[in-house]
């Protein structure tokens, strides 16, 4: 199973609709896709299961159904276990951004993280997990796929927001600051938290 995130809508692709019955459900073979989003981002539509009964090739057809733009980002905590926050848009985000030509997805999360926040020392403890997420450049509808790293930094001079990139802050949030934040924040955000790591359930 995998969630795609349409801004707070989380559409559920499955090869299991049974576990879905109170769900919309769509061939993921026949949908079209970009009318879809339309209609969940007018909020016509809610509850959105997308069906394969071929499990093993769920993910192809996902990956077919708009092109796929592969970005890399991270989860940064500091030496106080503070986490890493970046403001954008009116939303509290985490720091990430496309994969350039070359890069591994590794070397893409770190970059990014020290372009977006001027954060450095970065060290990569562990694979988080990936979200994918819909967007649109220039008129076209594209499908994020964001593979997300935990990581680790002594670094404590002042951070640098990247406002190229329309970020007008980069900040240390404690755990306490993180949980108010998230609520502020993107619904495929708010599933990287582990339970242990705030103060409440914020999803």
């Amino acid at each position: 199973m995998y969630k795609v995130f349409v801004k707070e809508v989380a559409i559920i692709v499955t090869s299991d609709k049974n576990a879905f019955k109170d769900h919309n459900t769509f061939n993921i073979k026949k949908v079209n896709f970009e009318d879809l989003i339309k209609k969940i981002e007018k909020k016509e539509i809610t509850n959105v299961v997308l069906y394969s009964k071929n499990e093993s090739k769920l993910l192809k057809r996902l990956h077919k159904l708009l092109p796929v733009v592969v970005a890399g980002g991270g989860l940064v905590l500091n030496q106080d276990n503070d986490f890493l926050f970046i403001h954008r848009n009116g939303k509290w985000d985490l720091p990430k951004g496309k994969a350039e030509k070359g890069e591994s997805i590794e070397q893409t999360s770190i970059r990014e993280v020290e372009e977006e926040t001027g954060v450095r020392r970065l060290e990569i403890t562990n694979y988080l997990g990936h979200t994918y997420h819909t967007f649109s450049r220039k008129g076209k509808v594209k499908l994020k796929l964001t593979h997300w790293f935990i990581m680790e930094t002594d670094f404590n001079k002042k951070l640098k927001p990247q406002k190229k990139e329309g970020i007008d802050k980069a900040v240390w949030l404690n755990k306490e600051m993180a949980t108010i934040a998230l609520k502020e924040s993107y619904a495929n955000i708010r599933e990287l938290f582990p339970d242990d790591m705030l103060l409440d359930n914020v999803r």
